[in-house]
């Protein structure tokens, strides 16, 4: 009960505020007797498949090296230094990172021969929002990124809200803004939106875009399906077959409208289909996928010492009869100490609340 004496107690000590007060008390009582569990984030609703099993966040060519000193575990503190060579992506010959974690604080800042700069900056105010930071500078680019996101997790549910290059500087509000809810229904299907609104410039119209998705969680596989703005669906099936082998499909259709194809009667329609399985062994991982543009890809993550590790791809395209390949090594160089540090901080982060990475 608020203070008689306040001079807005009025607003709480009423029939209306009781009863609004006793409605959401009984709605909160039936929403935790249902025993609904955190759905997880829109970004990451088919996490299993794109991230887990297929290539897509593991694939690289040409050679690669990773010498990674670990100077404290907590907080962690290390720093490493990557060279690479023939590779056919935006990797620079030489970089040099460094990372700090914390339970609240997470730092990571990485430069490049090239003048490339990135900088990573998360602080977790509570156990449930997340403030995330990201700015990168690319060379020759002549505007860089800069990138403001907020993670709030529930107890049944998921709320996101993004900014990518936001300013008031010009007399107007710029950037792109990203909003995402997901919400557990049942304790199986979650449903969830997320919306986007975007203006370049002063001089341009502002632009907004709607998408819905949807996951199903059974108990040993998930499906997940969404329908982006522009007429795209996605869809993905994940299903873990034993215990050290997991498989999942990725499927991607869009509906892309054209002047041509209004003549012709309909919309053009493009979409790739991917499968993959993920076999974890001792101290190796195996990848492998195949879509229906003609790909096929493997890689091979094996573990030769504590502190030495290979990476093996190889990508075959059979449309364009082309081949690509790579190999990394790894070598984590840390003292007997902080590795005996290790395995206690892991044993002690079981039912910890996760770092803000």
């Amino acid at each position: 009960m608020a203070d008689s004496s306040s001079p807005l107690s009025f607003l709480t000590d009423n029939t209306v505020a009781a009863t609004i007060q006793d409605a959401y008390r009984a709605f909160s009582e039936r929403r935790a007797a249902l025993g609904l569990s955190n759905p997880g984030t829109v970004d990451n609703i088919a996490r299993e498949v794109q991230k887990e099993v297929l290539l897509s966040n593991y694939m690289f060519t040409g050679l690669r090296a990773d010498l990674t000193k670990v100077f404290c575990m907590s907080p962690l503190f290390r720093v490493s230094h990557a060279f690479a060579m023939g590779s056919q992506g935006n990797m620079p010959p030489y970089a040099f990172s460094a990372m700090y974690g914390s339970p609240k604080i997470f730092m990571q800042g990485n430069i490049g021969s090239d003048g490339a700069l990135a900088a990573v900056g998360n602080y977790r105010w509570n156990s449930a929002l997340v403030t995330k930071t990201n700015a990168q500078i690319m060379a020759g680019a002549q505007q860089g990124l800069l990138q403001i996101d907020n993670d709030y997790t529930g107890a049944d549910f998921s709320a996101s809200l993004k900014a990518f290059n936001p300013s008031c500087l010009d007399g107007g509000l710029t950037g792109i803004f990203v909003g995402s809810y997901l919400q557990s229904i049942t304790p199986s299907l979650a449903l969830g939106f997320e919306t986007m609104w975007q203006r370049q410039g002063l001089n341009s119209r502002p632009e907004a875009a709607f998408s819905y998705c949807a996951k199903y969680k059974g108990q040993d596989w998930i499906a997940t399906a969404q329908l982006q703005a522009q007429g795209v669906v996605a869809a993905s099936y994940w299903k873990k077959l034993s215990e050290r082998v997991e498989a999942g499909v990725d499927m991607n259709l869009q509906f892309a409208p054209s002047a041509a194809a209004a003549l012709m009667g309909g919309p053009r329609r493009d979409g790739t289909t991917t499968i993959g399985a993920k076999y974890d062994f001792r101290a190796s991982t195996f990848r492998a996928q195949i879509d229906s543009a003609g790909k096929l890809s493997c890689l091979l993550e094996k573990r030769i010492a504590m502190p030495i590790s290979l990476t093996f791809a190889g990508e075959i395209d059979q449309v364009k009869q082309q081949a690509k390949l790579g190999l990394a090594v790894s070598l984590e160089i840390a003292g007997e100490e902080l590795m005996e540090q290790q395995d206690k901080l892991e044993a002690q982060a079981q039912n910890a609340i996760p770092p803000p990475f």
